[in-house]
């Protein structure tokens, strides 16, 4: 009894111990530089944002116009890291699978530009067309919203 209790507790221990070592290389394939997630709040709830990373958008609204049904448009919307450290794009989300985004993996220094290009597929698609991208990152606060809109239509024949 004793010794099969002993045997359970050591393959468990070998378990969780591997467990942990698989989740840290998931973790240090991907490293991020410590300088790079610079997080100014406190628990005291003072928060000094003047350091932090901005991102600003030349526009944050596209409108493709009237676009033929099965067409895919793109359009590239232009940002600038206009705060005082590294900006880092962790993921940019569409509402719609229609919807692809592409965007910068690479940290971006103070007074650079960078762009996300937006794909948006037309196909099986008809009338008003609103999508929402929200553009997660290291500011304060964390996200953004950028928008695409058309008008689909199905030429006649």
């Amino acid at each position: 009894m004793i010794k099969s209790n002993i045997i359970f507790f050591f393959g468990l221990s070998v378990l969780i111990l591997s467990g942990c070592s698989a989740l840290n290389k998931e973790i240090n394939d991907g490293e991020i530089p410590a300088d790079v997630v610079f997080n100014p709040n406190t628990a005291e709830g003072q928060v000094d944002t003047s350091l932090l990373p901005q991102i600003e958008f030349v526009n944050e609204l596209h409108d493709f116009g009237r676009i033929i049904q099965g067409t895919i448009v793109s359009y590239s919307f232009k940002f600038k890291n206009s705060g005082r450290s590294d900006l880092l794009i962790t993921t940019v989300s569409a509402s719609c699978g229609c919807t692809v985004p592409k965007y910068p993996k690479t940290p971006l220094k103070p007074g650079e530009e960078g762009f996300i290009v937006v794909s948006f597929d037309s196909k099986g698609r008809n009338g008003f067309q609103h999508k929402q991208l929200v553009v997660i990152s290291n500011t304060q606060p964390n996200h953004k919203i950028i928008e695409i809109k058309a008008v689909v239509y199905i030429p006649e024949e």
